[in-house]
């Protein structure tokens, strides 16, 4: 038995063996209060303004430095050198240094502390976990102050743990010497997460209890249940060889047949795409498998700023994309964000309930400039690639016959100026809502495509927050209101003639998509790193057995029914190499 077992999230799979080597740079932690003259004051403030300047030209040489083999990660470089560049927070610690008399670091301290209370009241994870990058740049700052700025070297092969690892800092790692690598803060979204999967390096975030007491000591990373072990005995270190090595195996097995078409042993195909979010996830979706981008989120391009993206920013970034994947389908949704998000310019008010307040489509219809510089931009890209437009959170016909109504105008406007763009560019819309739902079809008949969003539609049917501990348990793939209710989705736009796309948490459940197969849905969009095993299960199954499936699922009236029946058509069906894709999706596995 192991002398520790330290638990966290696992953002990328695989199990490695090593001694620890810990990053030890949390400057923050050691950031302490000092107070100065008054006379000292205009000193101190020099000092910070200083130090900003240094850190700005230490990530300008970390950038001109990246490494060829990473350089589809420079972006997140670049978002760190813009907010250490971002006037706000350095103006916020100078005046703190003037009112309060206190030194550059703990003014510092104190700046970032009032951006995290704002952070934290935000619902979205995603964007909620974009705080660490605030605290990461500002680290290199207050790493300049007290003059330790820079990450130390490993000297030799092991499993790397920090308190946290910024973009920066994972360019300078020498990651030949990386076996595996844990941080005590980040989420499923964080950095770490997207660097460790594009390099293969299993990877534990957020892990409880991880410090610098565990520098040198022998550990097992486990990259498939987040569990850090230290000290292992004899049994634990066999157990994890043994797995790591089957891992490898089916790895090799399921990556060699990724990009070979999604389609069942009886001919039924389904088109596979990816759900992305940074432009430099493209190279991941295009090694994997992908068949197109079934899922754009644009609403980092959006944050940690002064002011939204010009159209011209965003038309070039939505060009570069498009064109990147052409001829391969593009699917671009507008923005995703609320009145509860963080940028100063986006931000409308503060709404009591922000879940069901003014974000999605509903923020976009009452920042219309906002909305037609994304509209223009979007349809500017759709001359080179195969873009498809997609609007989110749309309520009932009359909200999108008013969006469609502003898209019209839009295009008039381009026209009249000579811009090209492709007219008849699809357009489609989420399926989140359950009043979407219940008039899908009305609402087929007014759009080129759905695309229905689980993790939303399952939250607001089922009335729960999954991120909330006290109710995730009720967060249901399987209940009968949300099998039905894709159903009900899926015939609606086949009896209009249009495709039908789900893109959510479901299209990634190795569980959940027999069913999906057995609706007939047109296509699933899923994180990459999901699609290669995925692809292998479909074309492992038939849909006589999917068919038969749904038609249990469908007359089934309890969710524990429906769970069983599925993990014994999995079981009964599909091979022992699922054990890795259940594991990632935090299931037991076997059973």
């Amino acid at each position: 038995m192991a002398r520790q077992v330290l638990y966290g999230i696992p953002v990328a799979a695989g199990i490695a063996v090593g001694r620890a080597h810990f990053l030890d740079r949390d400057w923050f932690a050691r950031a302490s209060y000092h107070p100065i003259a008054p006379d000292a004051v205009e000193k101190e403030q020099e000092r910070l303004r200083q130090a900003f300047a240094v850190a700005a030209q230490d990530l300008e040489r970390v950038l001109a430095a990246v490494p060829e083999d990473l350089r589809d990660h420079a972006a997140m470089v670049e978002a760190h050198l813009l907010l250490v560049r971002d006037r706000k927070l350095q103006e916020q610690a100078l005046a703190a240094i003037a009112a309060q008399h206190i030194n550059a670091e703990w003014a510092l301290e104190r700046a970032v502390a009032a951006v995290e209370a704002t952070f934290t009241a935000i619902e979205d994870e995603y964007l909620r976990s974009r705080m660490q990058d605030v605290r990461q740049a500002a680290e290199r700052v207050l790493g300049v102050l007290v003059g330790q700025a820079g990450a130390a070297p490993m000297t030799q092969r092991g499993v790397l743990l920090a308190r946290d690892l910024s973009p920066a800092d994972l360019v300078e790692i020498d990651f030949a010497k990386v076996l595996a690598l844990a941080t005590a803060s980040g989420g499923k979204t964080s950095h770490v997460g997207i660097l460790a999967r594009s390099l293969q390096i299993p990877a534990v975030v957020g892990v409880e209890g991880l410090d610098g007491t565990l520098a040198g000591e022998l550990i097992i990373l486990d990259g498939f249940h987040g569990r850090v072990l230290v000290d292992p005995d004899e049994d634990e270190l066999a157990r994890s060889t043994e797995l790591a090595a089957r891992f490898d195996d089916y790895q090799a097995v399921v990556l060699r047949s990724c990009h070979l078409p999604a389609q069942t042993r009886d001919g039924f195909e389904v088109q596979t795409l990816a759900n992305i979010e940074l432009f430099e996830e493209v190279v991941a979706v295009r090694d994997l498998g992908a068949e197109g981008i079934g899922l754009y989120r644009t609403e980092y391009t959006y944050m940690n700023r002064e002011t939204p993206p010009s159209e011209e920013e965003l038309a070039e970034q939505y060009l570069d994309l498009a064109s990147l994947m052409a001829p391969h389908k593009v699917v671009i949704r507008t923005l995703d964000v609320g009145a509860d998000k963080l940028t100063p310019t986006l931000r409308h008010r503060r709404e009591a309930n922000p879940a069901l307040g003014l974000r999605a489509i509903r923020y976009c219809l009452h920042h219309r400039d906002v909305f037609r510089a994304q509209l223009r931009a979007i349809l500017r890209a759709s001359v080179v690639g195969n873009v498809h437009l997609l609007l989110p959170m749309i309520s009932g016909i009359e909200e999108l016959v008013e969006v469609k109504k502003f898209y019209r105008e839009v295009q008039r406007e381009l026209a009249a100026e000579g811009v090209p763009f492709r007219e008849d560019m699809p357009l489609g819309i989420m399926m989140e809502l359950p009043s979407a739902v219940m008039t899908a079809d009305v609402l087929a008949q007014e759009v080129d495509f759905f695309s229905i969003g689980t993790n939303d539609l399952i939250q607001y049917t089922l009335g729960i927050d999954r991120t909330n501990k006290d109710v995730s348990a009720l967060y249901q793939p399987l209940h009968p209101a949300i099998v039905r209710s894709i159903k009900w989705v899926v015939d609606s736009g086949h009896r209009a003639g249009i495709d039908v796309c789900v893109c959510g948490e479901l299209a990634a459940d190795p569980f959940c998509v027999p069913v999906l197969l057995g609706m007939r849905v047109d296509a699933i969009s899923l994180n990459p790193r999901s699609i290669p095993s995925i692809k292998r299960l479909v074309r492992q199954t038939t849909m006589e057995e999917c068919d038969a499936l749904l038609k249990q699922v469908m007359a089934s009236q309890s969710v524990a029914r429906s769970n069983r029946l599925v993990r014994e058509m999995i079981y009964r069906h599909v091979p022992d190499e699922l054990l890795f894709s259940v594991s990632l999706l935090g299931e037991e596995v076997g059973g």
